[in-house]
Protein backbone atom coordinates (compact mmCIF):
# COMPACT_ATOMS: atom_id res chain seq x y z
CA UNK A 1 0.00 0.00 0.00
CA UNK A 2 1.54 3.35 -1.18
CA UNK A 3 2.37 5.50 2.07
CA UNK A 4 1.79 9.45 1.54
CA UNK A 5 3.63 12.49 2.95
CA UNK A 6 2.14 15.88 3.12
CA UNK A 7 4.12 18.80 1.84
CA UNK A 8 3.05 22.12 3.88
CA UNK A 9 3.95 26.10 3.28
CA UNK A 10 2.87 28.92 5.13
CA UNK A 11 2.02 31.95 4.56
CA UNK A 12 1.30 33.97 7.34
CA UNK A 13 -0.06 37.96 7.17
CA UNK A 14 0.77 38.96 10.55
CA UNK A 15 -0.48 43.30 11.38
CA UNK A 16 2.63 45.36 12.22
CA UNK A 17 2.29 47.51 15.45
CA UNK A 18 2.08 51.12 14.56
CA UNK A 19 0.61 54.19 15.51
CA UNK A 20 -0.64 55.33 12.18
CA UNK A 21 -1.36 53.31 8.38
CA UNK A 22 0.80 52.30 5.95
CA UNK A 23 0.61 55.02 3.67
CA UNK A 24 -1.25 57.67 5.40
CA UNK A 25 -1.66 59.44 8.71
CA UNK A 26 -4.99 57.82 9.68
CA UNK A 27 -4.66 56.14 13.03
CA UNK A 28 -4.65 51.43 13.18
CA UNK A 29 -7.18 51.09 16.39
CA UNK A 30 -7.63 47.36 17.42
CA UNK A 31 -10.50 46.02 15.80
CA UNK A 32 -12.71 45.06 19.07
CA UNK A 33 -15.87 44.36 16.06
CA UNK A 34 -17.59 47.78 17.95
CA UNK A 35 -15.79 50.39 16.35
CA UNK A 36 -18.20 52.73 14.57
CA UNK A 37 -17.67 51.83 10.80
CA UNK A 38 -15.51 54.00 8.23
CA UNK A 39 -14.56 56.58 10.73
CA UNK A 40 -10.39 56.41 10.60
CA UNK A 41 -10.15 56.66 6.80
CA UNK A 42 -8.83 59.77 4.79
CA UNK A 43 -9.24 60.32 0.59
CA UNK A 44 -5.56 58.05 0.58
CA UNK A 45 -6.94 54.77 2.44
CA UNK A 46 -10.30 55.02 0.65
CA UNK A 47 -8.78 54.97 -2.91
CA UNK A 48 -9.71 58.74 -4.07
CA UNK A 49 -8.49 59.82 -7.25
CA UNK A 50 -5.40 61.89 -7.44
CA UNK A 51 -4.24 61.10 -4.12
CA UNK A 52 -0.43 60.09 -3.35
CA UNK A 53 0.66 57.57 -0.52
CA UNK A 54 3.30 58.50 2.02
CA UNK A 55 5.57 55.41 3.68
CA UNK A 56 5.36 54.77 7.20
CA UNK A 57 9.60 54.28 8.01
CA UNK A 58 8.24 52.71 11.32
CA UNK A 59 6.49 50.04 9.24
CA UNK A 60 9.69 49.40 7.41
CA UNK A 61 11.95 49.57 10.32
CA UNK A 62 10.39 47.09 12.01
CA UNK A 63 9.75 44.85 9.22
CA UNK A 64 13.50 44.63 8.49
CA UNK A 65 13.37 43.90 12.27
CA UNK A 66 11.72 40.81 11.61
CA UNK A 67 13.37 39.66 8.67
CA UNK A 68 16.91 40.25 10.67
CA UNK A 69 15.12 37.75 13.44
CA UNK A 70 14.49 34.81 11.23
CA UNK A 71 17.82 35.26 9.51
CA UNK A 72 17.02 36.77 6.33
CA UNK A 73 19.00 38.42 3.64
CA UNK A 74 18.04 42.03 3.35
CA UNK A 75 18.60 43.58 -0.19
CA UNK A 76 19.85 46.83 -0.64
CA UNK A 77 17.22 47.51 -2.96
CA UNK A 78 13.25 46.66 -2.64
CA UNK A 79 10.16 48.28 -3.92
CA UNK A 80 6.44 48.13 -4.35
CA UNK A 81 4.52 46.55 -6.64
CA UNK A 82 0.34 46.91 -7.60
CA UNK A 83 -1.41 43.63 -7.20
CA UNK A 84 -4.85 43.95 -9.19
CA UNK A 85 -7.57 42.29 -8.38
CA UNK A 86 -11.42 43.58 -7.54
CA UNK A 87 -13.62 42.92 -4.80
CA UNK A 88 -15.59 45.38 -2.44
CA UNK A 89 -13.12 45.96 0.59
CA UNK A 90 -10.26 46.85 -1.85
CA UNK A 91 -11.23 50.91 -2.61
CA UNK A 92 -8.18 51.11 -5.43
CA UNK A 93 -8.82 48.03 -7.19
CA UNK A 94 -5.74 46.98 -6.29
CA UNK A 95 -3.26 46.45 -3.11
CA UNK A 96 0.20 47.65 -2.51
CA UNK A 97 2.38 45.27 -1.81
CA UNK A 98 5.88 43.60 -3.18
CA UNK A 99 6.47 41.04 -5.76
CA UNK A 100 10.00 41.24 -7.30
CA UNK A 101 11.52 43.40 -4.59
CA UNK A 102 10.75 42.18 -1.31
CA UNK A 103 12.55 43.62 2.10
CA UNK A 104 13.35 39.93 3.37
CA UNK A 105 14.37 36.99 1.71
CA UNK A 106 16.22 33.79 1.92
CA UNK A 107 15.32 32.93 5.60
CA UNK A 108 15.01 30.17 8.03
CA UNK A 109 13.48 29.40 11.34
CA UNK A 110 14.43 26.24 13.70
CA UNK A 111 11.76 24.44 15.36
CA UNK A 112 11.69 21.47 17.87
CA UNK A 113 9.98 18.22 16.28
CA UNK A 114 10.47 14.36 17.78
CA UNK A 115 13.47 14.12 15.67
CA UNK A 116 15.38 17.42 17.02
CA UNK A 117 15.72 20.32 15.54
CA UNK A 118 14.57 21.29 12.06
CA UNK A 119 14.91 24.51 9.48
CA UNK A 120 11.99 25.69 8.19
CA UNK A 121 12.77 28.00 5.13
CA UNK A 122 11.74 31.30 4.51
CA UNK A 123 11.23 32.32 1.17
CA UNK A 124 10.33 36.22 1.71
CA UNK A 125 8.76 38.07 4.30
CA UNK A 126 7.58 41.06 2.50
CA UNK A 127 5.16 44.91 3.36
CA UNK A 128 1.86 45.04 1.93
CA UNK A 129 -1.49 47.00 3.14
CA UNK A 130 -4.79 45.31 4.65
CA UNK A 131 -7.96 45.83 2.69
CA UNK A 132 -11.58 47.01 4.24
CA UNK A 133 -13.89 44.08 5.56
CA UNK A 134 -17.54 43.13 4.56
CA UNK A 135 -20.25 42.32 6.84
CA UNK A 136 -22.84 40.92 5.55
CA UNK A 137 -26.61 41.22 6.91
CA UNK A 138 -30.01 41.99 6.54
CA UNK A 139 -29.53 40.49 2.44
CA UNK A 140 -27.16 43.13 2.33
CA UNK A 141 -23.56 43.69 2.48
CA UNK A 142 -21.53 46.54 4.30
CA UNK A 143 -18.02 47.50 3.44
CA UNK A 144 -15.94 49.00 6.99
CA UNK A 145 -12.71 50.51 4.87
CA UNK A 146 -11.24 51.01 9.17
CA UNK A 147 -8.48 48.38 8.05
CA UNK A 148 -8.22 49.33 5.04
CA UNK A 149 -4.55 50.58 4.29
CA UNK A 150 -3.22 49.15 7.60
CA UNK A 151 0.21 47.77 7.67
CA UNK A 152 0.61 43.79 7.24
CA UNK A 153 3.75 41.72 6.85
CA UNK A 154 3.63 38.75 4.74
CA UNK A 155 6.08 36.12 5.75
CA UNK A 156 6.04 32.81 3.14
CA UNK A 157 7.46 29.82 4.16
CA UNK A 158 8.95 26.79 1.90
CA UNK A 159 7.28 23.93 1.77
CA UNK A 160 9.23 22.46 4.43
CA UNK A 161 6.54 20.89 7.20
CA UNK A 162 5.88 17.65 7.08
CA UNK A 163 3.36 17.10 9.98
CA UNK A 164 0.54 18.90 11.29
CA UNK A 165 2.90 18.63 14.51
CA UNK A 166 5.39 20.66 12.60
CA UNK A 167 3.30 23.39 11.39
CA UNK A 168 1.90 24.17 14.85
CA UNK A 169 5.24 24.38 15.91
CA UNK A 170 6.24 26.67 13.26
CA UNK A 171 3.01 29.10 13.45
CA UNK A 172 3.66 29.09 17.29
CA UNK A 173 6.74 29.88 16.95
CA UNK A 174 6.58 32.57 14.33
CA UNK A 175 4.07 34.42 17.14
CA UNK A 176 6.46 34.39 19.28
CA UNK A 177 9.06 36.07 17.39
CA UNK A 178 6.42 38.77 16.40
CA UNK A 179 5.93 39.12 19.92
CA UNK A 180 9.52 39.58 21.01
CA UNK A 181 10.30 41.80 18.29
CA UNK A 182 7.47 44.59 19.61
CA UNK A 183 5.88 43.97 15.60
CA UNK A 184 2.92 41.98 16.55
CA UNK A 185 0.57 41.49 19.93
CA UNK A 186 0.00 37.75 18.80
CA UNK A 187 -3.54 38.14 19.39
CA UNK A 188 -5.31 36.31 17.02
CA UNK A 189 -9.01 36.45 18.16
CA UNK A 190 -8.93 40.51 17.04
CA UNK A 191 -7.17 39.41 14.13
CA UNK A 192 -3.49 40.20 14.40
CA UNK A 193 -2.54 37.07 12.65
CA UNK A 194 -4.27 34.85 9.90
CA UNK A 195 -2.90 31.80 8.00
CA UNK A 196 -2.49 30.41 4.89
CA UNK A 197 -2.19 27.05 4.20
CA UNK A 198 -0.52 25.32 1.01
CA UNK A 199 -1.20 21.70 1.48
CA UNK A 200 -0.19 18.81 -1.08
CA UNK A 201 0.56 15.07 -0.77
CA UNK A 202 3.07 12.89 -2.57
CA UNK A 203 4.44 9.13 -2.21
CA UNK A 204 7.23 9.18 0.72
CA UNK A 205 10.18 9.49 -1.34
CA UNK A 206 9.19 11.41 -3.92
CA UNK A 207 10.41 14.74 -4.24
CA UNK A 208 7.51 15.84 -6.50
CA UNK A 209 5.30 19.30 -5.60
CA UNK A 210 1.48 18.35 -6.68
CA UNK A 211 -1.27 20.28 -7.02
CA UNK A 212 -2.21 22.29 -3.72
CA UNK A 213 -4.80 23.29 -2.28
CA UNK A 214 -4.46 27.18 -0.12
CA UNK A 215 -6.62 26.98 3.10
CA UNK A 216 -7.38 31.11 3.37
CA UNK A 217 -7.92 33.06 6.28
CA UNK A 218 -7.42 31.22 8.79
CA UNK A 219 -7.27 32.88 12.40
CA UNK A 220 -6.67 30.50 15.18
CA UNK A 221 -4.08 27.72 15.67
CA UNK A 222 -7.33 25.18 15.86
CA UNK A 223 -8.79 26.44 12.91
CA UNK A 224 -5.09 25.63 11.08
CA UNK A 225 -4.12 22.07 12.66
CA UNK A 226 -7.81 21.56 11.91
CA UNK A 227 -7.65 22.66 8.10
CA UNK A 228 -4.21 21.19 7.74
CA UNK A 229 -5.11 17.53 8.85
CA UNK A 230 -8.53 17.42 7.20
CA UNK A 231 -7.18 18.60 3.83
CA UNK A 232 -4.33 16.18 4.57
CA UNK A 233 -6.81 13.32 4.74
CA UNK A 234 -8.81 14.74 1.84
CA UNK A 235 -6.65 14.33 -0.66
CA UNK A 236 -4.89 10.88 0.02
CA UNK A 237 -8.61 9.63 -0.13
CA UNK A 238 -9.17 10.86 -3.22
CA UNK A 239 -5.81 9.79 -4.75
CA UNK A 240 -6.18 6.49 -3.56
CA UNK A 241 -10.04 6.79 -5.03
CA UNK A 242 -8.47 7.43 -8.51
CA UNK A 243 -9.43 11.10 -8.47
CA UNK A 244 -7.20 14.40 -9.65
CA UNK A 245 -6.37 16.87 -7.28
CA UNK A 246 -6.86 20.48 -9.07
CA UNK A 247 -5.23 23.51 -7.55
CA UNK A 248 -7.70 25.67 -5.96
CA UNK A 249 -8.06 28.38 -3.20
CA UNK A 250 -10.22 26.90 -0.20
CA UNK A 251 -12.29 28.00 2.51
CA UNK A 252 -12.20 26.54 5.87
CA UNK A 253 -15.67 25.60 7.86
CA UNK A 254 -14.93 25.50 11.33
CA UNK A 255 -18.77 24.42 12.00
CA UNK A 256 -18.81 21.29 10.02
CA UNK A 257 -14.89 20.97 10.20
CA UNK A 258 -14.45 20.62 6.40
CA UNK A 259 -12.85 22.69 3.32
CA UNK A 260 -14.58 24.01 0.54
CA UNK A 261 -13.97 24.84 -2.49
CA UNK A 262 -13.53 28.84 -3.57
CA UNK A 263 -11.86 29.31 -6.79
CA UNK A 264 -8.88 28.40 -8.76
CA UNK A 265 -5.85 28.96 -7.03
CA UNK A 266 -4.38 32.24 -8.97
CA UNK A 267 -0.78 32.69 -9.87
CA UNK A 268 1.49 35.68 -9.85
CA UNK A 269 0.31 36.46 -13.07
CA UNK A 270 -3.36 36.35 -12.18
CA UNK A 271 -2.62 39.60 -10.22
CA UNK A 272 -1.06 41.73 -13.08
CA UNK A 273 1.85 43.02 -10.87
CA UNK A 274 3.70 46.00 -12.42
CA UNK A 275 5.94 48.65 -10.36
CA UNK A 276 3.78 50.81 -7.80
CA UNK A 277 4.32 54.12 -10.02
CA UNK A 278 3.36 56.61 -6.89
CA UNK A 279 6.22 55.19 -4.37
CA UNK A 280 9.87 55.58 -5.34
CA UNK A 281 12.48 52.05 -4.51
CA UNK A 282 13.83 51.99 -1.28
CA UNK A 283 17.43 52.12 -1.27
CA UNK A 284 18.11 49.90 2.23
CA UNK A 285 21.57 51.25 3.73
CA UNK A 286 23.27 48.15 5.13
CA UNK A 287 24.81 50.66 8.12
CA UNK A 288 21.05 51.78 8.90
CA UNK A 289 20.44 47.57 8.59
CA UNK A 290 23.01 47.12 11.15
CA UNK A 291 21.73 49.71 13.81
CA UNK A 292 18.18 47.94 13.18
CA UNK A 293 20.16 44.58 14.15
CA UNK A 294 21.29 46.16 17.30
CA UNK A 295 18.12 47.20 18.61
CA UNK A 296 16.76 43.75 18.66
CA UNK A 297 15.98 42.33 21.70
CA UNK A 298 17.17 39.28 22.83
CA UNK A 299 15.53 36.78 20.84
CA UNK A 300 13.34 33.74 21.92
CA UNK A 301 16.04 30.91 21.53
CA UNK A 302 18.64 32.76 23.36
CA UNK A 303 16.42 33.34 26.47
CA UNK A 304 15.41 29.69 26.39
CA UNK A 305 19.24 29.29 26.64
CA UNK A 306 19.72 31.52 29.36
CA UNK A 307 16.75 30.12 31.51
CA UNK A 308 17.83 26.65 31.57
CA UNK A 309 21.80 27.21 31.27
CA UNK A 310 21.98 30.08 33.39
CA UNK A 311 18.95 30.01 35.67
CA UNK A 312 18.65 26.16 35.82
CA UNK A 313 15.13 26.15 35.22
CA UNK A 314 13.62 22.86 33.63
CA UNK A 315 12.40 22.92 30.05
CA UNK A 316 8.68 22.91 31.03
CA UNK A 317 8.79 26.11 33.33
CA UNK A 318 10.81 27.42 30.76
CA UNK A 319 7.95 26.80 28.28
CA UNK A 320 5.47 28.11 30.65
CA UNK A 321 7.19 31.33 31.57
CA UNK A 322 7.85 32.11 27.62
CA UNK A 323 4.27 30.93 26.79
CA UNK A 324 3.29 34.56 26.49
CA UNK A 325 6.23 37.72 26.67
CA UNK A 326 4.23 39.81 29.14
CA UNK A 327 5.04 36.61 31.92
CA UNK A 328 8.37 36.36 30.88
CA UNK A 329 9.10 39.81 31.45
CA UNK A 330 7.35 39.61 34.59
CA UNK A 331 9.60 36.92 35.79
CA UNK A 332 13.10 38.57 34.33
CA UNK A 333 11.92 41.88 36.59
CA UNK A 334 11.18 39.62 40.00
CA UNK A 335 14.62 37.72 39.26
CA UNK A 336 16.86 41.27 39.01
CA UNK A 337 15.31 41.79 42.07
CA UNK A 338 17.01 38.81 43.58
CA UNK A 339 18.99 36.27 41.38
CA UNK A 340 19.30 33.82 44.51
CA UNK A 341 15.73 33.39 44.51
CA UNK A 342 14.91 32.62 40.76
CA UNK A 343 14.01 29.03 40.89
CA UNK A 344 10.98 29.86 43.47
CA UNK A 345 10.23 33.01 41.51
CA UNK A 346 9.71 31.00 38.51
CA UNK A 347 7.43 28.30 41.25
CA UNK A 348 5.62 30.99 42.45
CA UNK A 349 4.65 32.68 39.10
CA UNK A 350 3.58 28.98 37.05
CA UNK A 351 1.62 27.93 40.47
CA UNK A 352 0.19 30.20 42.84
CA UNK A 353 0.25 33.40 40.39
CA UNK A 354 -1.05 31.60 37.41
CA UNK A 355 -3.75 29.99 39.50
CA UNK A 356 -4.71 33.35 40.85
CA UNK A 357 -4.93 34.60 37.85
CA UNK A 358 -7.18 32.20 36.42
CA UNK A 359 -9.57 32.30 39.23
CA UNK A 360 -9.75 36.31 38.63
CA UNK A 361 -9.81 36.56 35.06
CA UNK A 362 -6.60 38.53 35.29
CA UNK A 363 -3.83 38.86 32.26
CA UNK A 364 -0.22 39.26 34.19
CA UNK A 365 -0.14 42.95 33.26
CA UNK A 366 -3.28 43.61 35.43
CA UNK A 367 -2.81 41.84 38.56
CA UNK A 368 -1.76 44.29 41.48
CA UNK A 369 1.11 42.77 42.59
CA UNK A 370 4.71 43.89 41.53
CA UNK A 371 7.65 41.57 40.51
CA UNK A 372 9.73 43.52 43.39
CA UNK A 373 6.33 42.73 45.87
CA UNK A 374 6.00 38.76 45.08
CA UNK A 375 9.91 38.83 45.60
CA UNK A 376 9.51 40.43 49.15
CA UNK A 377 6.23 37.71 50.26
CA UNK A 378 8.90 35.11 48.81
CA UNK A 379 11.41 36.50 50.99
CA UNK A 380 9.30 36.59 53.99
CA UNK A 381 8.41 33.08 53.25
CA UNK A 382 12.03 32.12 53.43
CA UNK A 383 13.14 33.99 56.38
CA UNK A 384 9.90 31.77 58.31
CA UNK A 385 8.39 34.88 58.83
CA UNK A 386 5.01 33.63 57.43
CA UNK A 387 4.79 29.91 56.51
CA UNK A 388 4.55 28.38 52.84
CA UNK A 389 0.64 27.81 53.46
CA UNK A 390 0.22 31.40 54.85
CA UNK A 391 2.24 33.17 51.77
CA UNK A 392 -0.47 31.77 49.93
CA UNK A 393 -3.17 33.83 51.99
CA UNK A 394 -0.82 36.62 51.80
CA UNK A 395 -0.23 36.73 48.11
CA UNK A 396 -4.25 36.38 47.81
CA UNK A 397 -5.05 39.27 49.87
CA UNK A 398 -2.14 41.23 47.86
CA UNK A 399 -3.65 40.59 44.82
CA UNK A 400 -7.27 41.86 46.16
CA UNK A 401 -5.90 45.00 47.74
CA UNK A 402 -2.81 45.67 46.18
CA UNK A 403 -1.08 45.76 49.45
CA UNK A 404 2.48 44.71 50.37
CA UNK A 405 3.20 41.45 51.68
CA UNK A 406 4.57 43.09 54.92
CA UNK A 407 1.45 45.28 55.07
CA UNK A 408 -1.19 42.18 55.01
CA UNK A 409 1.42 40.00 57.36
CA UNK A 410 0.90 43.10 59.81
CA UNK A 411 -2.80 43.93 59.12
CA UNK A 412 -4.07 40.55 59.77
CA UNK A 413 -1.81 39.47 62.28
CA UNK A 414 -0.21 36.39 59.89
CA UNK A 415 3.22 36.15 61.29
CA UNK A 416 4.56 32.95 62.13
CA UNK A 417 5.08 31.50 65.46
CA UNK A 418 8.23 30.03 65.96
CA UNK A 419 8.80 30.63 69.59
CA UNK A 420 9.59 27.25 71.21
CA UNK A 421 7.91 27.92 74.35
CA UNK A 422 4.49 28.99 72.87
CA UNK A 423 4.33 26.10 70.47
CA UNK A 424 5.40 23.83 73.26
CA UNK A 425 2.30 24.61 74.88
CA UNK A 426 0.26 24.51 71.72
CA UNK A 427 1.10 21.11 71.66
CA UNK A 428 0.76 19.17 74.86
CA UNK A 429 -2.90 20.65 74.64
CA UNK A 430 -3.25 18.94 71.03
CA UNK A 431 -1.95 15.76 72.64
CA UNK A 432 -4.15 16.19 75.74
CA UNK A 433 -7.35 16.41 73.66
CA UNK A 434 -6.35 13.31 71.57
CA UNK A 435 -5.01 10.31 73.80
CA UNK A 436 -6.19 7.43 71.25
CA UNK A 437 -3.77 8.80 68.37
CA UNK A 438 -1.21 9.41 71.02
CA UNK A 439 -1.39 5.85 71.93
CA UNK A 440 -2.10 4.43 68.28
CA UNK A 441 0.99 6.74 67.04
CA UNK A 442 3.12 4.93 69.93
CA UNK A 443 2.14 1.63 68.97
CA UNK A 444 3.90 1.93 65.71
CA UNK A 445 1.28 4.10 63.44
CA UNK A 446 3.72 6.84 62.79
CA UNK A 447 1.68 8.39 60.13
CA UNK A 448 -0.54 9.72 62.70
CA UNK A 449 2.02 12.27 62.99
CA UNK A 450 1.25 13.99 60.34
CA UNK A 451 -2.38 14.17 61.31
CA UNK A 452 -1.45 15.02 64.86
CA UNK A 453 0.44 18.08 62.72
CA UNK A 454 -2.22 19.55 61.34
CA UNK A 455 -4.36 19.69 64.26
CA UNK A 456 -1.23 21.63 66.00
CA UNK A 457 -1.83 24.05 62.60
CA UNK A 458 -5.59 24.28 62.83
CA UNK A 459 -5.15 25.32 66.51
CA UNK A 460 -2.64 27.81 65.86
CA UNK A 461 -4.71 29.17 63.04
CA UNK A 462 -2.04 28.08 60.62
CA UNK A 463 1.03 30.49 61.58
CA UNK A 464 3.07 27.95 63.53
CA UNK A 465 6.25 26.76 62.32
CA UNK A 466 5.84 23.65 60.50
CA UNK A 467 8.96 22.52 60.83
CA UNK A 468 9.46 23.53 64.76
CA UNK A 469 6.07 21.87 65.13
CA UNK A 470 7.24 18.92 63.77
CA UNK A 471 10.42 18.22 66.22
CA UNK A 472 8.05 19.36 68.96
CA UNK A 473 5.63 16.63 68.29
CA UNK A 474 8.09 13.78 68.07
CA UNK A 475 9.77 15.14 71.47
CA UNK A 476 6.94 15.22 73.33
CA UNK A 477 5.12 12.21 72.36
CA UNK A 478 8.27 10.20 73.13
CA UNK A 479 8.36 11.62 76.46
CA UNK A 480 4.97 10.19 76.95
CA UNK A 481 6.33 6.52 76.80
CA UNK A 482 5.91 4.88 80.20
Amino acid sequence: MTQYEPVIGLEVHAQIHTASKMFCSCPVVDDTGDLPPNTYVCPICTGMPGVLPVINKQVIEKAIMTGLALHCEIPNLSRFARKSYFYPDLPKGYQISQYALPLNVNGYLEIETENGLKRIGITRAHQEEDAGKLYHANGMTYVDLNRAGVPLLEIVSEPDMRSVEEVHAYATRLREILVYVGVNSGNLEQGMMRFEANISVRPVGSSALNPRHEVKNLNSFRALTRSVAYEIENQIAAIEAGETIVQQTMGWDDEQGVTVPQRSKEEAHDYRYFPEPDLPPLEIDPVWVDELRARLPELPDAVRRRLIADYGLSAYDTEVLMAEKAVRDYYDAAVAVSYDHRKTIANWITGEVFRLMKERGEGIGEIQVSPKSLVELIQLVDASTINLNTGKTVLQAMLATGQSAQQVVDQKGLAQISDTDALASLVSRVLDEHPDEVGEYLAGKEQLLGWLMGQVMRASRGKANPQVVRELLRETIEARRT
